[in-house]
């Protein structure tokens, strides 16, 4: 992983411990890797509350308990089941940030013209606020869940500074 984004996301980390902030994941295509970077730095302990990976979109339904044909409406990537992903994991594990991810890394998902591969929904939730993103990126899957990775850690550092006023 590039130096610039280990020391982004112990910025990230360092001042969610800062204000004492709890964090959570709710990944389907980040597969997890979210939580794991964040757990990575030596803020984690302060900050880092869990996750769940909800790659298929039955765990969408059966875990986070997302209707399913809210899933078959909007697809199992799309802004909608991400916002739903993060409202939901609200009250699985209560922290003061939710983030929750979905998109196409490869082949096979809902992509269609305007929502190529490379395509990702992120959210962060704080403080009864959705912070909706998509982005589109290329590269190979595990460059494209890097770039997620660091757009979050922007958006976080974003949120939660827009916040102390």
């Amino acid at each position: 992983m590039m130096e610039d984004l280990e020391t982004l996301l112990n910025d990230c980390c360092e001042q969610l411990a800062v204000r004492k902030l709890t964090i959570s994941f709710a990944e389907s295509a980040t597969a997890g890797k979210l939580a794991y970077e964040f757990s990575k730095t030596a803020f984690s302990g302060q900050i880092l509350k869990g996750g769940l990976v909800c790659y298929d979109a039955c765990l969408k339904e059966d875990i986070l308990g997302i209707e399913k044909e809210l899933i078959e409406t909007f697809t199992p990537e799309s802004e909608e089941i991400t916002r739903e992903m993060a409202l939901k994991l609200k009250k699985v594990i209560d922290t003061d940030v939710i983030v929750a991810v979905t998109g196409l890394t490869t082949e096979g998902g809902s992509e269609r013209p305007g929502k190529p591969v490379g395509t990702m929904f992120y959210c962060v939730y704080f403080k009864g606020e959705i912070h909706d993103r998509k982005k589109i990126f290329t590269g190979s899957p595990e460059e494209i869940v890097n770039l997620t990775i660091e757009q979050v850690a922007r958006t976080i550092l974003s949120v939660i500074n827009l916040n102390l006023h």
